[in-house]
């Protein structure tokens, strides 16, 4: 361990660049000791401006990045980067070959010329700078790597992040400090982490920002936050980042003095074009905007008698002039619909085909609200003629917050791969969300971010790692998701092979431990109310049923689970027969689903061989013992980290092992006392 390794506050995060062991940086030093970047636009600039932070601390003093192409050299050791129709004035003909060249705008190649140098191109400058990032994350990622040909290009259009930030500093759902927008201090004053934070999303290919909570105040609109939006929207510009914003649907009442916010109301129509025509002027690439209507007591359409398409295709057209997006959430639940997770299928599906072409309908992973673990939302599949955004959320909400280690790619991975059969086997969420210009305008997943002003971003030493794998999937959801944890371990902690051999299993197994101490076996929402921290499956009160963790779980003397079946509340038959008639039968339906689709008696004998009751009560504690052994890998590895992370990583360990022990606790208490009555 070098001595750099040692009192890391994790604000560098994945990119901390540190030194090559000497055979990678041979290797590296005969590509590319030299490295010319040779277009001239800003975000070639900032390819150069990255290459000349991280190559000197990798390779070290031998290492030179130019901008300028009179220092260029087709010659082993030397690298060039830059667009197709830079490179083809620089280069023989035929050096870039035909076969790895993408014509995708952000996809990039990397190959080796006929003499011998390392050529990374695109189409354009934004792909020429994930290309950039690609190559240094091989580096320092300690991959010894036989430059390829190699080609990548994006599965998705948008790969964004929600951030959740209130105008006041507070970030609902935030974990990790306070908002990293400094609106107080804004336009005049612009906080350089704001560079760090762009340099961060863009190394994962990250390209657009929401940077406001869905749960808006109306000021965001106002000429004084429109130009602090713009201030920020410059950085993030030049890092290959869209700006968008979160709106309030009733904002031409509020800020307008319209007596309506009727979306077929001509004057409410003028008064958002106007508002449009502002933005535009102010910030000429901005996005769009994300919307949440008539869900959780936000104003929408529904008040006019209007719909979520009239709602959604008035902002389209104000948008369209200026090739913006209007993303509109489907997180709704309630008014008379008795299963809440069928409600955004009962309100959507009969609008497909009518939403416009530059309206995205942004669905949450699973029909309930970012569980530990939830079955693929049932409008993945259901909506041919309708661009459908996923969400996840980064943040963990309902997976210990800022304190457990939770490894949410295998999560996010089980849910791209959930087979939909929405064209036939093979239909995955994945596929459907990047589908083929038949089917789709464009395509795109968010995120909600777990950013904020902590030293180490995120909360933790740990939780960069989920920020870092949704960026990598949003790239390609066929990525393996041990080995995008394994990259982040060696950028983020070093190459030795044997913390590496200790962490990543422990990583790789904490979400299946995290389901074992708080939901097993499709158990959901049984957190604590308002905070969701905390166990209280007993919880009975609250304004609305759903809202309820005995809404959920539906405990009695007779068994346990939510009957979702065509028996239930027939919310398996919104999705396709294979899928719905698997998770109908209850000796079909998966383990893992097996208490959201079903009401299961107590004695019912488990793939274990135990009865349900005892299969919870082993899951519990098989939960706890994996988080009391996440304590003991780390302190196994004490001698391999430095200090202050070693510190403050076991310090939250400690608070995970804990609260795991009162999950178990309260929750097979609470359980068993109706599991007793039979």
């Amino acid at each position: 361990m070098t001595q750099a390794l040692f009192g890391k506050d994790g604000y560098e995060l994945w990119m901390a660049y540190e030194p090559l062991h000497s055979a990678a940086a041979i290797h590296y030093l005969g590509l590319c000791a030299t490295v010319t970047v040779a277009d001239q636009g800003e975000l070639a600039r900032s390819a150069a401006v990255e290459l000349k932070r991280a190559l000197p601390r990798l390779l070290g003093s031998r290492a030179a990045v130019f901008t300028e192409t009179d220092s260029f050299s087709d010659s082993p050791g030397h690298c060039i980067a830059g667009t197709y129709a830079t490179l083809e004035t620089l280069l023989p003909e035929g050096s870039i070959p035909a076969a790895t060249r993408t014509h995708h705008a952000e996809g990039y190649q990397m190959c080796v010329t006929a003499k011998g140098s390392l050529c990374i191109a695109s189409a354009s400058e934004r792909g020429l700078l994930y290309g950039v990032f690609d190559l240094l994350r091989r580096m320092s990622s300690g991959e010894i790597w036989v430059p390829g040909p190699v080609k990548s290009e994006p599965k998705l259009a948008y790969r964004m992040l929600n951030h959740w930030d209130n105008l006041d500093g507070s970030i609902e759902r935030g974990y990790a400090g306070e908002t990293l927008w400094q609106w107080a201090e804004l336009p005049h004053t612009v906080d350089p982490r704001y560079t760090d934070y762009a340099r961060a999303c863009a190394s994962v290919g990250i390209n657009a920002s929401v940077l406001n909570n869905v749960n808006t105040q109306y000021e965001i609109l106002t000429t004084e936050y429109l130009k602090k939006t713009a201030a920020i929207a410059s950085v993030l510009r030049a890092w290959g980042i869209q700006t968008f914003l979160s709106v309030n649907f009733a904002s031409p009442k509020v800020l307008g003095g319209l007596s309506t916010a009727d979306p077929l109301d001509d004057d409410v129509a003028a008064w958002w074009r106007e508002k449009a025509d502002e933005i535009y002027t102010l910030i000429p690439d901005f996005g769009g905007f994300l919307m949440k209507a008539d869900s959780e007591g936000q104003p929408g359409p529904y008040a006019y008698g209007r719909t979520h398409a009239d709602g959604a295709n008035m902002f389209a057209k104000v948008l369209k002039p200026h090739d913006g997006i209007i993303i509109w959430r489907a997180f709704v639940y309630g008014h008379g619909e008795t299963d809440r997770a069928k409600k955004a299928w009962a309100d959507f599906t009969p609008l497909d085909g009518t939403f416009l072409d530059n309206v995205a309908v942004q669905v949450k992973n699973g029909p309930i609200d970012f569980m530990p673990r939830e079955p693929a939302h049932p409008l993945f599949g259901a909506m041919d003629r309708t661009t459908l955004f996923m969400e996840f959320q980064i943040a963990q909400e309902y997976l210990g917050q800022g304190n457990h280690i939770v490894y949410l790619g295998p999560m996010w991975k089980e849910t791209l791969d959930f087979d939909t059969h929405a064209r036939g086997e093979g239909s995955t969420v994945g596929r459907l969300l990047s589908a083929d210009p038949d089917h789709r305008n464009f395509t795109g997943a968010a995120a909600v971010s777990n950013t904020g002003s902590h030293p180490t971003w995120c909360g933790s030493h740990f939780h960069p790692l989920n920020l870092y794998a949704f960026g990598r999937l949003a790239w390609d959801y066929t990525l393996d998701t041990e080995e995008i944890a394994a990259h982040w371990l060696s950028q983020t902690f070093g190459h030795d092979a044997a913390f590496k051999e200790k962490i990543l299993p422990m990583l790789m197994d904490s979400w299946e431990a995290c389901i074992d101490y708080m939901t097993p076996l499709g158990l959901h929402h049984i957190m604590k109310e308002h905070h969701h921290y905390g166990p209280d499956p007993g919880f009975n009160g609250g304004a609305r049923e759903d809202w309820r963790s005995t809404y959920y779980h539906r405990a009695d003397k007779a068994g346990l689970g939510f009957d979702r079946t065509r028996n239930g509340s027939g919310a398996v038959d919104q999705y396709h027969p294979p899928v719905a008639d698997m998770l109908n039968n209850v000796d079909t339906c998966p383990e893992k689903y097996l208490l959201w689709f079903h009401h299961v008696p107590w004695d019912r004998i488990m793939e274990s061989g135990r009865t349900l009751k005892d299969e919870l009560v082993y899951r519990y504690r098989r939960g706890v013992e994996k988080a009391e052994g996440m304590v003991r890998t780390w302190k196994s590895v004490q001698k391999l980290v430095d200090p202050r992370r070693y510190r403050e990583v076991l310090e939250k360990l400690e608070i995970q092992a804990a609260d795991a022990q009162e999950w178990e606790a309260v929750c097979t208490a609470y359980f068993m006392s109706f599991a007793n009555q039979q």
